[in-house]
């Protein structure tokens, strides 16, 4: 499979990582990237082969992987959109997969002339230890093939959700894309209390660290939804019960559940403005 990643940033660095000499060789990625030090090492780290500009490796592409910030999608699908036309010329429809947040399929495929062959996705960053978590929609024009390549490119980098409406993709977005910043906001209010009860910053941390890492692991690993798991370790006047009443009075579930919804409401709004351009 030969892929082009145009936008050689973490995110793209993390999916070479687990594609370059295992899906694919190394020579059968190109990255193309304006920042000559991020080529350079992914060069030398993979193998790949490497372009301060879009140009015939690009456009030889049967996989193009769309990694730059939402803010410059526009442009670049311009400058993709010629060598798009070229290959659909000689007769090939190479996948288009979006991992930029907040760019909508029909936006893509309106930049790019009408091109279907699309697949938006929405990872985290999880993915740059091999341990994401990527929601995936694809357009009416993306064969079982090309899906299939989609899924076992973002299945190098973790696991992969499928939707069935690219509108839950603002859902996905809310619940995993931001997530990982949710878990470090509580693991921040565990060490801070840990501290303020006496013990040491370092003991805090990981304390903090090994709790949510092996509780995590516990709700994966157990046939027993989160709420039994919950409920066994919540003894009736025990301590754990002390604070998961004080939590509830603080309407702290319901917090969480509202700020999901807000990056929700957001994403939305971000797509329904980068759209706009073009």
């Amino acid at each position: 499979m030969k892929i082009a990643f145009i936008g050689g940033g973490n995110m793209a660095a993390a999916l070479i990582a687990g594609l370059a000499g295992k899906l694919t060789p190394g020579a059968n990625i190109h990255v193309v990237d304006p920042n000559p030090a991020s080529l350079e090492k992914l060069r030398q780290e993979y193998g790949v082969s490497v372009a301060a500009a879009a140009g015939e490796p690009v456009a030889a592409a049967e996989v193009l992987v769309l990694a730059v910030k939402p803010q410059v999608m526009h442009e670049v699908t311009q400058q993709l959109l010629p060598l798009l036309q070229a290959a659909q010329a000689a007769g090939r429809a190479p996948l288009v997969l979006s991992i930029a947040a907040g760019i909508r399929a029909a936006d893509l495929a309106r930049w790019l002339g009408g091109y279907q062959s699309i697949v938006r996705t929405m990872p985290n960053t999880p993915a740059l230890i091999g341990m994401g978590v990527t929601g995936m929609v694809a357009s009416c024009g993306v064969s079982a093939g090309q899906r299939a390549a989609a899924d076992q490119i973002l299945r190098a980098v973790g696991a992969t959700v499928w939707l069935d409406d690219e509108a839950k993709i603002d859902a996905v977005t809310a619940v995993s894309g931001s997530g990982p910043a949710y878990v470090f906001y509580f693991i921040e209010a565990m060490q801070q209390a840990a501290q303020e009860l006496g013990l040491s910053a370092e003991q805090g941390r990981e304390l903090a660290m090994a709790t949510f890492s092996g509780a995590a692991q516990l709700a994966l690993q157990s046939t027993d939804p989160v709420a039994v798991l919950r409920e066994k370790v919540t003894s009736k006047g025990g301590t754990t019960y002390a604070a998961l009443a004080s939590m509830e009075s603080s309407g702290v579930k319901a917090s969480i559940i509202c700020a999901v919804k807000a990056a929700a409401a957001r994403g939305k709004e971000l797509g329904e403005q980068l759209g706009a351009a073009g």
